[in-house]
């Protein structure tokens, strides 16, 4: 969910602003769901594209996110403060079981990277806290006051795929017995000092893969990723379409392996077993698309240069439980 930092600018700059809109729409008169508002930069570019009788519902667990949609006053549009997992759920309570589309910008905002007080970068001093709703939930200074150093190496190997996991976790809870972690630079030395110098990348600071190993734990942002997909899928109709936007081979890693399941479920059934019929083994998904932002949008925004889009159409097949199953 990157863009530029500035709110004027950001309808401008979102990753793959034009092509993620493009490639969601295809009935103006459609419902669609931006799952991932952050400041509505691609909300505002699918809203252009629709007719009077379209309509976009959007979710954001960032209380932030919510307020700022506030100035989006288009009829056509609505914000549901809630996180895309549960937009199923959401828009069965509002009488809404099909949609024509879905996308989804998966991550930290630039908003949230760039404001200190959120305590998502290691770049900036600020409160630990790197919840990206607000409201509910621990803050990373509160997990790592608590958690042992076992807990701590399991979720920088799992989610930052830290090398020296053990090294900084055993660090990180000798330190905390002196005072705990509660500022973002702190924690962000702590990690630097158990860093062997030598192993040390002069493109990447010490603390990346650990704040983001962190990031995605307090946030449980891949189990949201997996149950937002199965909800998507349900959720489409046949025809309709979903796209999504990631930014680290984790998340990407879920969507793809998501998306070529769907499209080959005849690849996960046993050899041995014979089929009673033929539609068993249809798939959910078909033209499955892989896109990645062009050089000229990678200059503007350096952030882009990671993005992936994964696009695929959803098929007539009846949606169930082995359809939900994401690696």
């Amino acid at each position: 969910m990157i863009s530029t930092t500035t709110s004027a600018e950001f309808i401008h700059k979102s990753v793959l602003g034009e092509e993620a809109p493009e490639a969601l729409v295809t009935d103006p008169d459609g419902l669609y769901v931006d799952a991932t508002f952050g400041r509505g930069g691609h909300t505002r570019r699918i809203l252009e594209k629709l007719s009077p009788k379209g309509r976009v519902i959007a979710f954001d667990r960032d209380p932030e996110a919510v307020e700022a949609a506030a100035a989006l006053t288009d009829p056509r549009f609505m914000i549901i403060h809630a996180p895309f997992s549960r937009m199923a759920e959401e828009l069965a309570a509002r009488g809404i079981s099909r949609v024509t589309g879905v996308l989804m910008d998966i991550g930290v905002s630039s908003p949230q990277i760039d404001d200190a007080e959120r305590g998502f970068s290691f770049r900036m001093d600020g409160p630990l806290d790197m919840r990206m709703d607000t409201d509910s939930g621990i803050t990373a200074a509160e997990w790592l006051e608590k958690a042992g150093v076992s807990e701590i190496e399991r979720v920088l190997k799992v989610y930052g795929e830290e090398r020296f996991a053990g090294r900084i976790a055993r660090a990180l809870v000798s330190r905390r017995a002196e005072k705990p972690f509660l500022r973002t630079a702190d924690l962000a030395q702590a990690i630097a000092a158990a860093v062997p110098r030598s192993a040390s990348d002069p493109k990447q600071h010490p603390a990346t893969r650990s704040f983001q190993a962190i990031r995605i734990f307090i946030n449980g942002e891949l189990d949201e990723l997996k149950a937002a997909l199965s909800a998507a899928g349900a959720l489409l109709a046949p025809a309709g379409k979903l796209a999504v936007i990631s930014f680290h081979s984790l998340e990407d890693r879920i969507v793809k392996h998501f998306l070529e399941a769907g499209a080959h479920p005849e690849r996960l059934i046993d050899s041995r077993i014979v089929l009673a019929a033929r539609e068993m083994s249809a798939p959910w998904w078909k033209d499955v698309e892989r896109v990645k932002p062009g050089k000229s949008e990678c200059d503007v925004n350096p952030r882009a240069r990671s993005a992936v889009m994964r696009v695929a159409v959803r098929t007539d097949r009846v949606w169930d439980e082995s359809a939900g199953g994401v690696p």
